[in-house]
């Protein structure tokens, strides 16, 4: 197929939209009545979408992101226009026909885009891609400065937690969260975030309910380890000195050599808090076999602008970043348009995939999960909760408490229908909470969140 004619199809396209109101604002256009001038050419898709103003809005898609732009005020990536763009070009093919070059105002912000990214891969000066730092001597006492600020935040902290068992866990209760956030604001202060974060997460635990005393000790336990990795960095091997720089919150960039591989889009899900959305994407390498995670943010109430559509596969480039048993990698060089895919990852059982999230926390003890693909598994109620169940053996995984309170389960449980399906998936010590799911024989890919 030419390139214009690898379609994608609705789900994969409602899979992009940044929350569930885009989605149902973007259907809304999926229909020729409001758009006009629309047409697909050199990897892009363009239009006109007629608004409550004068003017229409200009709309168009580069594919090969994607990436979008449009006329329109929203704040959203993709907003509600693009969308339903590329949920019309998705349909029925004759809505959207091939055309001939795109218009000038099309072409100008594809041609400045595409140089954008030439001018990021043409090596600097001295065969390097990232430019270095303008004074490394200067770059070098700044991250000296920065360590001896979290080496006094960590000691502090240690000291905290010591106080805080030396008077026992009750008077944790009775403190109130205003302790955890003073606590909290002091690991800001040291510009150790990631402490910070896991500071802000103890204080929600206390009177949170049946065996609350147990799960604070626990997570006092990891902050202490935490803690006393930095301290003790210099007794450590590299690979878990880099998990622990990064579970602190300290910049890193990937270093590992680029990998191209024709990479899977096995889910994308984001969270949420007052001043970030984080966006997660996973990908499943071909070749490599290599399961990786692409981060990318936004700011409170923006969608953070990478999206990939699920269930298709991008030739791309991705470099590892460091860190024991860390998946997490940056996007290169993108070769060829999202396009779809005739495989699927190899899956586990479930008792494989409860020991390998147990190795891995060798690797990595703050690991909250791992990535999973479960193989003939069926959903089935036990009491209130919900389980992954082999089909062919006597084991299961219990449902997050989060995944039993999004449509996706039910969506899980319709596809499956009582037979085995494959489901992509986070597991850890909360439970499995799944992405994605494919039927067990032919289908597209279903995301699940």
């Amino acid at each position: 197929m030419t390139e214009q004619g690898v379609r994608w199809t609705a789900d994969q396209v409602l899979a992009l939209a940044p929350d569930a109101a885009s989605r149902k604002a973007g259907s809304k256009l999926a229909t020729a009545g409001p758009w006009s001038g629309v047409a697909s050419g050199e990897g892009t898709v363009w239009g006109l979408c007629r608004g409550s103003g004068g003017r229409p809005y200009r709309t168009v898609v580069d594919l090969t992101g994607p990436a979008y732009r449009c006329s329109c005020p929203s704040r959203k990536f993709p907003c509600k226009h693009a969308l339903g763009l590329l949920l019309l070009w998705a349909g029925d093919e004759g809505s959207v026909p091939a055309s001939a070059p795109p218009p000038d105002w099309a072409a100008q912000w594809l041609s400045d885009r595409r140089a954008r990214a030439e001018t990021r891969r043409t090596p600097a000066e001295g065969g390097s891609t990232t430019a270095g730092p303008a004074d490394p001597e200067a770059a070098r006492r700044r991250a000296e400065r920065r360590a001896e600020r979290v080496t006094a935040g960590a000691t502090e902290l240690e000291q905290r937690l010591a106080d805080l068992l030396r008077g026992g866990l009750v008077s944790a209760e009775q403190a109130g969260y205003g302790r955890w956030e003073e606590t909290a604001a002091r690991m800001v202060d040291a510009q150790a975030p990631g402490l910070a974060a896991r500071v802000r997460e103890l204080g929600a635990i206390p009177a949170s309910g049946p065996g609350w005393p147990a799960r604070l000790l626990e997570e006092c336990a990891l902050l202490h380890l935490l803690g006393e990795g930095w301290l003790r960095r210099d007794r450590l091997p590299k690979a878990l000195v880099d998990t622990v720089r990064s579970r602190l919150g300290l910049p890193g960039t990937a270093d590992g050599p680029p990998v191209r591989d024709r990479w899977l889009v096995l889910a994308q899900h984001d969270t949420a808090d007052a001043k970030l959305t984080t966006r997660r994407i996973w990908l499943h390498g071909a070749e490599s076999g290599h399961t990786r995670l692409l981060l990318s943010y936004g700011a409170a109430g923006r969608a953070p602008e990478l999206a990939l559509p699920v269930g298709l596969a991008l030739d791309a480039e991705l470099s590892p970043h460091p860190g024991g048993g860390r998946s997490r990698a940056a996007l290169g060089e993108r070769f060829a348009p999202p396009a779809p895919a005739a495989f699927r990852p190899p899956g586990v059982t479930t008792a494989e995939a409860a020991a390998g999230y147990g190795d891995a926390l060798r690797d990595d003890p703050w690991l909250d999960s791992v990535p999973v693909t479960l193989d003939r598994v069926v959903p089935v109620p036990d009491g209130e909760r919900w389980q992954l169940a082999d089909a062919d053996t006597d084991s299961a995984l219990t449902l997050s408490r989060a995944t039993r309170d999004r449509p996706g389960l039910w969506r899980l449980v319709a596809l499956s229908g009582g037979a085995p399906v494959k489901v992509f998936g986070e597991c850890g010590h909360r439970g499995f909470t799944p992405l994605t799911a494919w039927p067990e024989k032919t289908g597209e890919a279903v995301p699940l969140c």
